[in-house]
């Protein structure tokens, strides 16, 4: 996914700052902070639920993002038009995986070699798992966004439980009483969990 096509939220203490792309919502920090804001800021990637680290310097002309668990980083403004040269990756990212001699045997047998034979049998297993994945990303994404500014709010733990545990009556219940924006942005993310959520995907803990 493009760096610039993910959406950012960010925060000054309970109160909405600025969200939207990466950009937009780093100039909102700054100028906040500019302004003399004392309240803790905190800007979150809205697909992971992730804190971002941005550089909040006047003179920063690109923001980049520095997630734990997540490598990549974000080309903003003119960053994103230099590229170096040699051959185009044409999207391809290299990655380690780790199977049985039995395995390996099998996908260099296959039609193309084993790349293409994984690219294949990834492509087939999506349809069938891609509203499971969904709902639990959108789980993690929201446990870690409540955990990272929600943790000292009433019924907290009881929320938490009610998301793992697919209920939504239940979950908005907890955080009716949280600040609203605070309580209207978990609300978001924990949306697409309610909408595909089912047994097998509930109940288990997220990757932080």
């Amino acid at each position: 996914m493009n760096e610039n096509s993910r959406r950012y939220t960010a925060f000054a203490g309970s109160g909405l700052l600025a969200t939207g792309e990466l950009a937009d919502v780093a100039r909102s920090v700054r100028a906040a902070l500019r302004g003399g804001e004392q309240a803790p800021v905190l800007v979150f990637d809205d697909r992971t639920g992730r804190v971002v680290d941005i550089d909040v310097r006047d003179t920063a002309a690109d923001a980049v993002p520095n997630q734990a668990g997540d490598s990549a980083s974000a080309d903003v403004g003119e960053g994103a038009a230099r590229r170096g040269r040699g051959r185009p990756k044409l999207g391809v990212v290299a990655g380690e995986v780790t199977l049985l001699p039995r395995h390996w045997e099998w996908l260099k047998s296959q039609p193309g070699g084993a790349s293409v034979a994984i690219r294949k049998l990834v492509d087939a297993a999506r349809p069938k798992t891609e509203s499971v994945d969904t709902a639990r990303q959108a789980r993690d994404a929201t446990y870690r966004f409540m955990a990272a500014i929600a943790g000292d709010q009433p019924w907290y733990e009881e929320a938490l439980r009610a998301l793992y545990s697919n209920r939504k009556a239940e979950f908005e219940s907890r955080i009716q009483a949280w600040p609203p924006d605070v309580r209207d942005h978990a609300l978001s993310l924990a949306t697409p969990a309610f909408q595909n959520g089912d047994a097998e995907a509930a109940g288990k803990e997220p990757e932080r």
